[in-house]
């Protein structure tokens, strides 16, 4: 893996826990040869699988969403059920 490609990618996510598990999981991907296994970016025929990922994120054309906290999802959540207006 290029160095300075990981201080790049890096840069671009700004959690290493988070691009460790990006840059496996797409690697998984890439050398699985199913219908996400084509890469990214061009030129890619003299670089590793890692070092493709890696230029996939730094042009992103990889990305990820944060998933909602617990807590939002309490905000969020509708208070109480709703009744019925009783039928006289």
């Amino acid at each position: 893996m290029n160095a300075e490609l990981c201080k790049k990618a890096l840069m671009k996510i700004g959690n290493p826990n988070i691009l460790i598990n990006m840059v496996s999981k797409r690697v998984r991907q890439l050398n699985s040869g199913g219908a996400r296994s084509r890469p990214l970016v061009e030129d890619a025929a003299n670089l590793g699988a890692a070092d493709i990922v890696l230029r996939e994120i730094i042009e992103d054309k990889l990305g990820y969403e944060e998933p909602v906290s617990p807590d939002a999802l309490v905000e969020a959540a509708p208070h109480g059920r709703k009744r019925r207006k009783a039928s006289t």
